[in-house]
């Protein structure tokens, strides 16, 4: 079974930064895409950043120059790094993986999902 495990949101003030962690464990054969998305109240889910294993990141025009996706292939852990945050940025994040996994009569592909941490920023 597979987990993914976010860390570091929180409440700052406009201009400021945070890091989230999205940390990955379980019977990992590979990681093929990873990505960050984010809902804000009353609003659908957004795509953040996504990356594809070997690929460049793909921002949403909305945090370009403003958000960096990192990765640590070793801890199968991903970073945001978020900066000169905004009030807009207040979202619930969620970080989200396409793994595929070690079964016992192959592999399994599919889609999984942080249980999601809470930016907000403050005016």
């Amino acid at each position: 079974q597979v987990q993914l495990v976010e860390s570091g949101g929180g409440l700052v003030q406009a201009g400021g930064s945070l890091r989230l962690s999205c940390a990955a464990s379980g019977s990992i054969f590979s990681i093929n895409v990873m990505g960050w998305y984010r809902q804000a109240p009353g609003k659908q889910r957004e795509l953040v950043v996504v990356i594809i294993s070997g690929g460049s990141p793909n921002y949403a025009d909305s945090v370009k120059g403003r958000f960096t996706i990192s990765k640590n292939n070793t801890k199968n852990t991903m970073y945001l790094q978020m900066n000169s945050l905004k009030p807009e940025d207040t979202a619930v994040y969620y970080c989200y993986a396409r793994i595929t996994t070690r079964q016992v009569m192959g592999v399994q592909t599919r889609d999984y999902w942080g249980q999601g941490t809470q930016v907000t920023v403050s005016s």
